[in-house]
């Protein structure tokens, strides 16, 4: 792929402040769509505005911050919906999670067109990302990478990890998926994380508190 075709947008999303990511190509002018969490005029009107057309709509992972607009933003494109398998339950508990935490109930999320594994990749003409399952999270997490960039959802952040407090979550396993798998990309890859702002892989290495932590137990075992 000619990371020269490549165009990546962001924009923050609803109440819980989601990053949301449209990937398109200048070559064939369609676009993958990222976790769409909420909000979805706006994912729509900033894919007009970079001159793309949604065609496949992924979630890293099925939080409510990040499946919410699934729906809707499937019935203005038609595009199909990527999930991992392991959170279809996750997905199916949407309107009483949405009760919990907003206080209101919401359509349910789309069953998924297609399930993603390891190892797939999630293709558009001009754009192909590599799936990497990363559970611990939740246990259907994906990241998504592509020349040089990291898409990882809610497994790592800036300074940070994704919580393990929450269904699907396991604070040992995160770990795991992060320093044995993550760790492994290039130093110079970005990271374009689920929420707050991007890093890299070398400056996680270095600065993470989580990480340094968890480097530091394994050398003294």
């Amino acid at each position: 792929m000619d990371a020269t075709e490549l165009m990546v947008r962001g924009v923050v999303v609803g109440l819980f402040q989601e990053n949301c990511y449209v990937i398109g190509s200048r070559r064939s002018g369609e676009a993958v769509c990222v976790d769409p969490g909420d909000e979805p005029e706006k994912i729509l009107a900033l894919a007009r505005d970079m001159g793309v057309r949604i065609t496949k709509i992924v979630c890293s992972h099925a939080h409510i911050d990040h499946i919410m607009a699934v729906r809707a933003l499937k019935e203005a494109t038609q595009a199909p919906f990527l999930l991992h398998g392991a959170d279809l339950s996750l997905a199916e508990q949407l309107p009483l999670v949405a009760e919990m935490w907003l206080g209101f109930r919401v359509p349910p999320a789309p069953a998924p067109d297609y399930l993603v594994a390891d190892g797939d990749d999630v293709e558009i003409p001009g754009v192909s990302l590599e799936v990497l399952h990363t559970p611990g999270h939740t246990q259907g997490s994906v990241s998504l990478y592509t020349a040089g960039m990291l898409f990882s959802g809610d497994t790592l952040f800036r300074g940070s990890i994704g919580r393990t407090d929450l269904p699907g979550g396991d604070a040992a396993q995160i770990m795991r998926t992060i320093t044995e798998r993550l760790l492994h990309l290039p130093d110079e890859t970005v990271v374009l994380p689920g929420h707050m702002q991007e890093t890299t892989i070398a400056a996680e290495r270095a600065e993470n508190p989580f990480i340094l932590q968890a480097l530091a137990r394994r050398r003294s075992q």
